[in-house]
């Protein structure tokens, strides 16, 4: 992979200026999910902030996979600016040194593991965030942000603007909804610490979010339109693709978890998205398929079985984001994001 639109992504992001980088100045950042999409952009944004803004910060990246960091990391390993702490949220490490924030971004991602795996996806995310809160105490830490989901919403009714209040109804006997009823477990336990502990921990619900820098076997629906169109092959939907949500560039989520760290009142959760790239999956499909010379296709399957969530319509409304002083940088269109997500695929 090139990796040109990753490195300018990541210049993007040091060079904001609604954050309030002094609040950082010397120091010490925990990342958990730091091998992830976001969480390696969230490292290596603070790394070239650091150096831009002479921060003297610290980053400490807690993985589960260390050879997997250090090829992730290589280019800024070498420097004494960011650390890796082998480990698990489940079953946290001693942490010696002092932490001033914490980015909690550790958890499941993909909807097959939410039901072949439940028990584990609800372990990691409320044993994790629990585990993290209580450290958060601990170190007295300046801010807290934990990396929630949209699917918190359960299903909106199509055409409504989802607001920060507006938590669905979901049932516990489904299986998929593991993830989305742990995290609403683990938004609670963050209000709960803010309120009982002074804890200011906050919560961001995230729209999907992609961008330069995605994996090649990242099995997320963005990530299989990308390779289809990078490997010249058609795009075969298996459900009619009703879905209708807001998506997010990769940059513009990190600024959004940094704002709110920085920012953001504690106790209270954040919608964000892009609301200008609403759209369905059948119509990002074929957008996608047009811009990239291929077709879409329709091989309609059971939704039960293949962990598929039921059509739903995630329109957020994103002003209590906005009135911190974030907005969306790129203004990308859907094409463009695709453009940046192909060119540059990590195989």
């Amino acid at each position: 992979m090139g990796k040109e639109f990753f490195h300018e992504d990541i210049d993007k992001i040091a060079s904001v200026e609604f954050i309030p980088w002094e609040k950082l100045c010397e120091k010490t950042i925990l990342i958990t999910g730091a091998t992830g999409l976001i969480g390696t952009s969230v490292v290596k944004g603070l790394f070239i902030a650091n150096q831009k803004r002479n921060l003297r910060l610290k980053i400490i990246a807690l993985v589960r996979d260390v050879k997997k960091a250090e090829e992730r990391f290589a280019d800024v390993l070498s420097s004494d600016v960011l650390g890796l702490k082998n480990g698990t949220v489940e079953d946290l490490p001693q942490f010696d040194e002092p932490i001033d924030y914490i980015i909690h971004g550790a958890s499941q991602t993909a909807s097959r593991e939410f039901i072949d795996h439940g028990v584990e996806t609800i372990r990691t995310s409320v044993l994790g965030t629990m585990n993290l809160l209580q450290l958060a105490k601990e170190k007295s830490v300046d801010g807290f942000v934990y990396l929630s989901s949209m699917e918190v919403y359960g299903y909106p009714k199509k055409g409504h603007k989802v607001k920060e209040f507006e938590i669905g109804t979901m049932s516990p006997l489904d299986l998929r909804n593991s993830y989305p009823i742990s995290k609403i477990l683990c938004e609670s336990l963050c209000c709960a610490y803010a309120y009982e502990y002074k804890v200011p921990a906050m919560s961001i619900r995230l729209t999907q979010t992609f961008g330069a820098g995605v994996h090649y076997n990242d099995k997320r629906i963005f990530a299989y339109f990308a390779k289809c169109v990078a490997e010249k092959k058609n795009i075969v939907l298996k459900t009619k693709g009703e879905t209708e949500r807001c998506y997010l560039y990769t940059t513009d989520a990190v600024t959004a978890i940094f704002t709110i760290l920085l920012k953001g009142k504690p106790g209270n959760a954040y919608n964000a998205a892009d609301e200008t790239t609403y759209c369905s999956i059948a119509e990002m499909a074929k957008r996608v398929a047009e811009s990239g010379g291929i077709e879409v296709e329709f091989d309609i399957q059971d939704e039960d079985t293949n962990g598929f969530p039921q059509t739903l319509y995630m329109y957020l409304d994103t002003s209590p984001l906005k009135r911190l002083g974030w907005y969306p940088l790129g203004g990308r269109t859907i094409e463009e994001m695709f453009e940046r997500t192909i060119a540059d695929l990590i195989y």
